[in-house]
């Protein structure tokens, strides 16, 4: 997969739980939604992409794999 469509679709992942008021529930929100539908591959891609510092990463994105990373690898 390519890693510029992995970041765009867990941008907008991002984007349906940013309307979310609590901070830990929308960063939990996007990681369970990754972890529930992304195959294990596509979910390697885009932490590997965080990792690197891909700086087109949205801050909620960042946030819920900083925080979930490790259930997502």
């Amino acid at each position: 997969m390519d890693p510029k469509r992995l970041i765009e679709m867990a941008n907008q992942i991002a984007a349906f739980y940013a309307s979310e008021p609590d901070p830990v529930a929308a960063s939990a929100g996007v990681a369970d939604h990754i972890a529930r539908f992304w195959d294990p591959r596509m979910r390697r891609i885009l932490l590997e992409q965080a990792s690197a510092g891909n700086e087109t990463l949205v801050p909620l994105v960042e946030r819920a794999l900083r925080e979930h990373g490790q259930r997502l690898g």
